[in-house]
């Protein structure tokens, strides 16, 4: 039987079929797991068959007390006619349905009523449906829906020999592309900082892509299907710069004046 039972904003500590040792070793176990739990508390002790002499009440008031609980009571255990008369007394709990549970209800009650009707009539109790004209519907409602357009991938930190960025859409970097890395995009690639690995833009034939940097010096350049390695490229560049693809050639020019070049 439990010995400790929550009632309201208080305790109780059942003593029945506890000896009374075993029962302070068990409570005072318990209340020291959760020492400030109970604090500020009051408890009743309900006895079991044996009254308690006052030595044993005040090792309660003291093992309580040692947990910031206050002994309020000590009542004996109620007989049978007195837990009944506390059932009775309880408030009874009123089933109150929300608005959800009440349309399920009136949703239930509606489809018994359907079924009564349709066994009356010597139907079955649910339609059947034809499986091959539900299917036919079905893939004639479906349409081929267009592909997303593609997104950026956003990538902040340097980029070091080794590794790679793939991407179906465009690739942006905030940091450097160090040698021996790739960056590979179906769309524009940006770096903020300096581009010193391989880069394809347009990977899909996008010949309208281009390669942005602060600093571009690409161990290789593609875009779409037209490839340049840098060889000749190795001056400072005072601004960004950008790669695109002209006459069939790729061409590099400082982003302020790319539109009139490209153009």
């Amino acid at each position: 039987m439990s010995l400790i039972r929550g009632r309201g904003l208080g305790l109780e500590i059942h003593l029945a079929g506890w000896e009374f040792d075993a029962a302070v070793n068990e409570l005072t176990a318990r209340l020291g797991e959760r020492s400030d739990f109970y604090r500020g508390t009051s408890a009743r002790v309900v006895l079991g068959e044996e009254p308690l002499s006052d030595e044993q009440v005040e090792a309660l008031r003291a093992v309580l007390s040692s947990a910031g609980i206050e002994l309020r009571a000590v009542e004996p255990a109620p007989d049978g006619a007195e837990l009944a008369r506390r059932r009775a007394m309880r408030p009874k709990r009123e089933l109150k349905l929300s608005d959800a549970a009440r349309s399920l209800v009136a949703d239930f009650d509606g489809a018994r009523a359907d079924i009564a009707e349709r066994r009356k009539r010597g139907e079955a109790s649910v339609r059947r449906t034809n499986a091959n004209a539900a299917a036919a519907a079905a893939s004639a409602a479906l349409q081929v829906a267009p592909p997303p357009p593609p997104g950026t991938l956003y990538h902040v930190g340097t980029l070091r020999g080794g590794q790679a960025l793939h991407h179906a859409g465009n690739i942006v970097v905030v940091g450097d592309v160090n040698p021996g890395t790739e960056l590979v995009a179906t769309g524009d690639i940006v770096v903020f900082g300096r581009l010193l690995g391989v880069a394809h833009a347009g990977a899909q034939g996008d010949n309208d892509a281009k390669v942005y940097a602060l600093q571009l010096h690409a161990t290789q350049l593609r875009i779409a299907s037209v490839i340049a390695v840098d060889e000749e490229h190795a001056r400072s560049a005072s601004e960004p710069e950008v790669a695109f693809v002209r006459d069939g050639r790729i061409a590099i020019a400082p982003f302020s004046k790319a539109a009139e070049v490209a153009g």
